[in-house]
């Protein structure tokens, strides 16, 4: 395997992951009870769905057909949300379970784009790297808005 293989295979992993959630992404928004929640699982669906058409510009760039490669770590970070939907909570618990979900695929996210952007600018792919950057800062933004500071604590 080469290094070009490497990012190619990573390209096609975070590819996979961003369609997984763009399948998970309006089952959590379903679900979710605060009206606040439901808008940012809403507005992260959006933002998923640029980034697929920024990953294949990066397919393009390569000059490799879109193509994805399973992710075993997106479809278990999905399973964990769609386990919380389906645990019987509800209300602010079943938001905080929600939040937390959402929370573990924006890291997972901001460590492969990171990776990716990496790779592509130490690996004569540097011209492939902007597609990899998150134009309207939406990682960070959404980690702010799935943060539980909203959410009350029932007893």
């Amino acid at each position: 395997m080469t290094f070009d293989d490497l990012f190619l295979e990573g390209v096609q992993d975070i590819y996979d992951a961003e369609k997984q959630l763009t399948k998970a992404l309006p089952k959590m928004a379903k679900a979710a009870t605060s009206p606040e929640l439901r808008a940012a699982f809403e507005k992260h669906l959006t933002e998923t769905q640029g980034q697929v058409t920024r990953l294949e510009k990066v397919f393009e760039c390569l000059g490799e057909k879109a193509k994805a490669k399973k992710c075993a770590a997106m479809k278990g970070l999905v399973e964990e949300g769609q386990e919380m939907i389906d645990s019987g909570a509800d209300g602010d618990v079943l938001d905080a379970g929600l939040i937390a979900a959402a929370q573990k695929v924006e890291h997972y996210e901001i460590s492969t784009y990171g990776t990716l952007r990496t790779w592509a600018r130490h690996d004569g792919n540097a011209e492939c790297e902007p597609p990899l950057r998150d134009p309207a800062g939406g990682e960070s933004d959404r980690r702010s808005a799935h943060r539980p500071g909203g959410i009350q604590r029932q007893r």
